[in-house]
């Protein structure tokens, strides 16, 4: 964590009211910090601190008001552009001129992004995320399957009993942790189902590695710790690839395994494909499922609602990515040339940024769209993106989502926070909004049969 972040006095002041830009303002250097005309030109907003972190929305409301793009700075110094507003960001989202692939970054970017280092970075981040057509259809294709809606659904009921394993494990009354007890290890078990990693394998996975998704810059502090991760991580994913080599099945490790064999993947895209699926496969759902408690506790009508109509879940489940989406800010992406991008020139190689969560709550878009609404229609949200990065795991996420609130509410009756919802610390990540500690309380765990019984009466 860098010393702003520490700095409680460092959230950010939003310059378009007349206040001061705050401690992460500054003339900047190199092609990103001195660029910009329109709406992106001025000191850049800085993108930090735990204030900005625990609600940045009406930063992001002054913003889009303000403007479709803005210089902002991250915490690692950086200077990016960020997209607000909803057509903006599904433009920018569908703009075939921007690419993901890292080497598009001008020396700028690559000076201060709080990437991988090498030779990590060419070894594990050359997957979907930061790939271009042809490559990224390509290997996008090899993992369609897998997360299919029909197959999704066929997995439903052994997700449900995952689900329900880790709430039996609960204290039986009075409260407990919900990212400990639950959220931190239900994705992860239902993603090795999806993809076929072994038990054996399974218990090994150290939850740590997933923090290698909370990137930091080359100048902070914490990076030794950061990269000490990243060797774990990478180590464990040898191990993968050699179990699926001596016990081939039919499911989608070994079916990548066998695609590198073939000469379809490089051992560099075999390995960052199965980063991207252990580490963003489950990190992202872990922190969906604290900010949708978050919210609903802090509309206990809501929950309570929501508890006794169990038909609303799916409607229910999209409104609540919509209101406070976990994946906060899109990855980065690059002009090959000097572009405008809504009326804004944006230097070749400077970072763009999508902000989803501005996006999602833009009311031009969204009537009340501050108002927590659990049956909006329609409701074209952009939790999961848009375009050809649409995250592939959407169906699966879903499937989740439903099952994770649904079995919380219904199985933890007189669910409510357990101390002041004020003083949750969130997650210091660039891109992602959550929780490490949940706390709550609630009158009496039941089990799934009575949970059913109740909701009927």
């Amino acid at each position: 964590m860098t010393q702003s972040e520490q700095d409680p006095t460092a959230s950010p002041r939003c310059p378009f009211t007349g206040a001061a830009a705050g401690a992460g303002a500054g003339t900047g250097a190199g092609a990103g910090a001195g660029a910009g005309t329109g709406a992106g030109a001025g000191e850049p907003v800085p993108l930090l601190g735990p204030a900005y972190k625990s609600d940045p929305y009406d930063l992001y409301r002054a913003m889009r008001e303000s403007g479709p793009v803005h210089r902002v700075r991250f915490p690692s110094g950086i200077v990016a552009w960020l997209v607000t507003g909803y057509e903006a960001a599904h433009h920018t989202l569908n703009d075939p001129r921007l690419g993901k692939n890292h080497s598009l970054g001008n020396d700028y970017w690559r000076s201060l992004a709080s990437i991988m280092p090498e030779p990590q970075h060419s070894q594990l981040q050359v997957h979907l995320l930061h790939q271009d057509p042809p490559k990224h259809t390509d290997m996008r294709r090899l993992i369609l399957d897998a997360f299919a809606p029909r197959r999704i659904e066929e997995l439903r009921a052994r997700f449900q009993q995952l689900a329900d394993a880790l709430v039996d494990a609960l204290p039986d009354e009075g409260g407990a942790d919900l990212v400990q007890g639950f959220a931190a290890h239900y994705p992860f078990k239902v993603l090795a189902e999806v993809i076929g990693l072994p038990p054996e394998l399974a218990v090994r996975f150290d939850r740590d590695w997933g923090k290698v998704v909370q990137p930091v810059g080359p100048q902070d502090p914490g990076r030794p710790l950061y990269e000490g991760r990243l060797r774990g991580l990478q180590s464990y994913i040898a191990d993968v690839v050699a179990h699926k080599r001596e016990h081939w099945s039919d499911d989608l490790l070994s079916r990548l395994v066998i695609a590198q064999e073939r000469g379809e993947l490089s051992k560099e895209e075999l390995d960052s494909m199965i980063f991207q699926l252990l580490v963003a496969g489950q990190e992202p759902v872990t922190n969906q499922i604290t900010t949708m408690l978050i919210t609903l506790l802090r509309h206990p009508d809501q929950l309570a609602r929501l508890r006794h109509e169990p038909a609303l879940l799916p409607r229910a489940i999209e409104e609540l990515l919509r209101y406070d989406s976990a994946f906060e800010l899109t990855t980065w992406r690059f002009f090959a040339e000097d572009s405008e991008l809504h009326g804004t020139r944006v230097p070749a190689g400077d970072s763009v940024i999508v902000s989803l969560c501005a996006a999602n709550r833009d009311p031009e878009q969204f009537p009340d769209a501050d108002t927590l609404d659990l049956e909006r229609t329609p409701n074209s949200h952009l939790a999961f993106g848009h375009g050809i990065h649409f995250c592939p795991g959407a169906a699966l996420a879903r499937a989740e989502l439903q099952i994770a609130i649904g079995t919380l509410l219904t199985r933890l009756p007189g669910l409510r926070p357990a101390g002041e919802l004020s003083e949750l610390v969130w997650i210091p990540a660039v891109l992602a909004r959550g929780v490490n500690q949940l706390p709550v309380a609630y009158d009496k765990r039941i089990r799934p049969s009575r949970a059913a019984e109740s909701l009927s009466r």
